[in-house]
């Protein structure tokens, strides 16, 4: 590190910022949000720091949404998802994109249960979507906290992709396959 800093400066009369700079493995480093993985044929793939950056800064839509219609907080989100994506279009690793969307559907349907607020609501709103009486009582007084709630078969049931869809939700892989083809 410290030759390639005098490299740098002397030859280059570049200035580093130490804090940044590191020599590592590509594998290890995150550039631009962006990182590469460990094959024999390097693929650049979206750096984990970035996900973890991008669903912090959704956490505060979805806190701001408590109380407000779902369609209203897809609204919302919409932007946010299709500029992230874009940006993130030279991706090769479909994966995180796969994972962001499930845990974005799971955020959504834990809105749901906890705008229906107390059991008898949750099972008025679980029969109207559909299911049966006794499986819609035993979902809305298992006990359980939201996040397990909105990742159960029942919720996955009662709001399906579809209907999320539907309220104007764009799936993150959907809009990856369409902008890296559009290359």
């Amino acid at each position: 590190m410290a030759s390639l800093a005098r490299f740098l400066q002397e030859k280059l009369r570049l200035q580093g910022n130490a804090s940044k700079s590191a020599v590592d493995r590509p594998w290890n480093r995150a550039f631009l949000g962006y990182s590469v993985t460990l094959h024999r044929r390097a693929r650049l793939k979206v750096a984990a720091k970035s996900v973890r950056r991008f669903k912090q800064s959704l956490r505060q839509v979805f806190r701001a949404g408590r109380g407000r219609r779902i369609a209203s907080v897809v609204r919302d989100l919409v932007p946010r998802l299709r500029g992230w994506v874009a940006y993130f279009r030279l991706s090769e690793v479909r994966g995180v994109f796969e994972s962001l969307d499930q845990w974005l559907r799971g955020k959504l349907r834990m809105l749901y249960w906890r705008q229906w607020k107390r059991w008898k609501t949750r099972i008025k709103a679980l029969r109207r979507r559909g299911l049966e009486a006794r499986r819609a009582a035993c979902s809305a007084m298992n006990g359980r906290g939201p996040w397990w709630n909105a990742g159960a078969s029942h919720m996955n049931q009662a709001v399906p992709t579809a209907e999320l869809r539907q309220r104007g939700l764009v799936s993150l892989l959907d809009e990856h396959r369409r902008l890296a083809y559009s290359l």
